[in-house]
């Protein structure tokens, strides 16, 4: 069934980590995605980072929204995005005003 959903996710809570903002199930106070999907969100400068553990069975998508960060030794910029197949950890570190998005889907 449609619904519509809205919430504000301070910056606090995305400082140097990865905050669920939708999943299948609205866990951890998430909104609700009809579909087998689940998005972070982070910030990240200076000496901030994050590891996170990926099933290699799913794909994994991170777009840069703004500033630079690297991804599993990639460096990004404002736009850019990386896909991960069969990963099984992402790491964000070296961020310079960066705000990130995770996404985890199925195949």
């Amino acid at each position: 069934e449609p619904g519509y959903e809205q919430k504000h996710f301070d910056a606090a809570g995305k400082r140097g980590k990865l905050r669920l903002l939708a999943s299948d199930d609205g866990r951890d106070g998430s909104v609700t995605v009809h579909a087998d999907a689940a998005l972070y969100a982070g910030l990240f400068d200076g000496d901030e980072s994050a590891q996170w553990a990926l099933d290699p069975q799913r794909l994994a998508y991170v777009h840069l929204a703004r500033g630079t960060l690297r991804v599993n030794g990639v460096e990004l910029a404002q736009g850019d995005a990386l896909k991960l197949d069969g990963e099984s950890s992402l790491q964000l570190d070296h961020g310079h005003g960066a705000e990130v998005l995770v996404f985890d889907l199925a195949r």
